[in-house]
């Protein structure tokens, strides 16, 4: 599938799933987003305290352009999945076609309605004790 393709095919299941509002939320899908990311480098070994170093990193330097920066997040996440011997191309199929499935849809879409309005944290949240 053309990432032109897929980057629909994504959209339109944000839609079924969600709802167009939740579909098109700009802050929503940062936090999504950044949830996503933060389990990727978490599963392959990266510290919480590495984590706090980037960010302070990061939120310290001129804010980026939008479109730039997705090339580069598209072109670290190729060279992440390329050095961890995964396939992106097939990670990111296979995923789209787990949670279209109606089960998936329908679980995603409650643990979207537990969470609280406007969080950047997810539905279902244990918080630490």
């Amino acid at each position: 599938m053309k990432l032109y393709h897929y980057s629909k095919a994504v959209g339109e299941w944000c839609k079924t799933c969600f709802g167009l509002t939740t579909a098109t939320d700009i802050p929503e899908r940062n936090h999504r987003f950044m949830e996503e990311a933060l389990e990727l480098v978490q599963s392959l070994g990266m510290t919480r305290d590495e984590v706090r170093l980037l960010v302070d990193y990061v939120y310290n330097r001129e804010i980026g352009n939008p479109p730039q920066e997705v090339g580069g997040v598209m072109v670290t996440l190729a060279a992440l999945t390329e050095a961890n011997g995964i396939c992106l191309e097939d990670a990111a199929v296979k995923e789209l076609a787990r949670i279209r499935q109606p089960k998936m849809i329908e679980k995603i879409g409650r643990k979207h309605m537990s969470k609280p309005r406007n969080s950047p944290l997810p539905g279902d949240y244990n918080y630490p004790k």
